[in-house]
């Protein structure tokens, strides 16, 4: 009996809370309110002070030319001998492996890049699909600066104007994969590449 007082006591409490609730200490936010600030420099630029300061290795090429120069350039130096690419855009000039488990480094494409955070955002839509970037010990992206935009919320909106049905994983990457859980002690390589190139082909004309 005491256990059902008890109960119903709370009920009626729980009730004349829902039919006078306390206003809220703030405001409603205003979801056009951004939260950072306007970016006040070039996207490459900012972009490119993020990735560098997460270890990223960052790389500007004025045309594809250039580009193709830079990135052969950059294999014969590291003496790269399987590089890994299944993107119908890259893999007729730089892939001459199947085998992603064993390869030396591997190329993708990327959906966007976050200039504010240093981030290389990329999809299952691509071809490269889940596992390309991650699973290689060298993971080489080559973007355009069309792709750049401020913030995630900018390439998440773009996102869902893209694609009817958004894809089933979207990978945030900004640096190569590290991790501090041993002792504290930051390690990198050890959930995914070790280094992580980014190739910026100018895109403005």
């Amino acid at each position: 009996m005491a256990n059902s007082t008890a109960k119903k006591n709370i009920l009626n409490k729980i009730k004349q809370a829902l039919d006078t609730p306390v206003p809220l200490p703030f405001e409603l936010n205003n979801e056009a309110v951004n939260v950072f600030q306007p970016a006040k420099e070039e996207l490459e630029i900012i972009f490119a002070e993020a990735f560098t300061k997460l270890q990223g290795k960052f790389i500007f090429c004025a045309d594809e030319n250039e580009l193709h120069a830079q990135l052969q350039l950059l294999i014969s130096s590291k003496e790269w001998m399987k590089i890994f690419c299944n993107e119908d855009q890259w893999n007729v000039l730089y892939s001459n492996t199947l085998n992603l488990e064993s390869c030396d480094a591997a190329i993708t494409g990327c959906e966007y890049l976050v200039a504010r955070t240093g981030t290389i955002v990329m999809s299952a839509a691509q071809q490269s699909g889940r596992t390309v970037s991650v699973y290689a010990p060298i993971h080489i992206c080559i973007a355009f600066t069309n792709q750049l935009v401020y913030d995630i919320k900018d390439a998440l909106q773009f996102f869902k104007e893209k694609y009817i049905a958004i894809p089933s994983l979207i990978t945030f990457a900004s640096g190569p994969s590290r991790t501090a859980d041993i002792e504290k002690t930051l390690v990198t390589g050890v959930h995914g590449p070790k280094e992580v190139y980014l190739f910026l082909v100018d895109k403005t004309a």
